[in-house]
């Protein structure tokens, strides 16, 4: 496969990550920081999917994965403790969307340099996908939450961007031992796992979840006490 030639753009990213560490729910800050550090992780990852039958028949055929998570109806008639019930139930819960994640990944992205063809397709997969991440790992959506399950992902993807916003959390976790321990365990976690982003989550999403988080050693999903953005800008403007 051809190598990516993404650009590492450091400035972008720490201007990016002061914003963010500033303000947990700015989401574009997220894909600013990703699409300015990830360099060739995208086709890395690419390369690692062409080692499997199912990660090979995926780049061949490059679905779309969020044509099937629009479809809330058709997830709702699956049955209850399936992945795709636990994926609806999650983005129900948050009061998220595929399509949202796609538009705060514009906003966040806007004039960069395009990826080749199948890098491309993995950032768009990764992006799209993370949501399912959260269902079958047992994340919730909360600034924890998110932290834990990006540590986890770090572990599984070795990319700088991801790095370098776990880095913020623990920052932010100073002085919090509970929290931070949710954090790091996130990243054993993803160590111990199956590598997700081969995996072909369509066909998973009427497998009730506990047999997908047995297939995938995900264990049981952690309890935790969630820690939400308004909580962290309250402190901020109390210190």
């Amino acid at each position: 496969m051809a190598k990516s030639h993404a650009r590492i753009e450091f400035g972008r990213a720490f201007r990016a990550a002061r914003t963010l560490a500033a303000d947990p729910d700015d989401l574009p800050q997220v894909f600013t920081i990703i699409e300015a550090l990830s360099g060739g992780t995208m086709q890395r990852i690419a390369d690692r999917m062409a080692k499997s039958e199912t990660g090979r028949k995926l780049l061949a055929e490059r679905p779309d994965i969020v044509d099937v998570l629009v479809d809330r109806e058709t997830l709702a008639r699956l049955p209850e403790g399936t992945l795709g019930r636990a994926y609806l139930a999650f983005v129900e819960s948050e009061n998220i969307s595929a399509e949202g994640i796609r538009v705060a990944a514009v906003r966040g992205m806007t004039g960069r340099t395009p990826l080749p063809e199948t890098a491309e397709w993995v950032h768009a997969r990764m992006r799209d996908t993370h949501d399912l991440w959260h269902a079958a790992v047992g994340y919730q959506g909360d600034v924890l939450g998110e932290t834990a399950l990006l540590a986890f992902s770090l572990a599984q993807t070795n990319n700088p961007a991801i790095a370098l916003i776990v880095a913020i959390g623990l920052m932010k976790t100073i002085g919090k031992p509970e929290a931070r321990q949710v954090i790091l365990d996130g990243f054993r976690r993803g160590k111990k796992a199956a590598w997700l982003p081969g995996q072909d989550w369509a066909s998973m999403l009427a497998l009730p979840v506990d047999e997908v988080r047995r297939r995938l050693s995900l264990e049981a999903p952690p309890r935790y006490t969630r820690v939400n953005s308004s909580e962290l800008k309250a402190a901020a403007a109390a210190a």
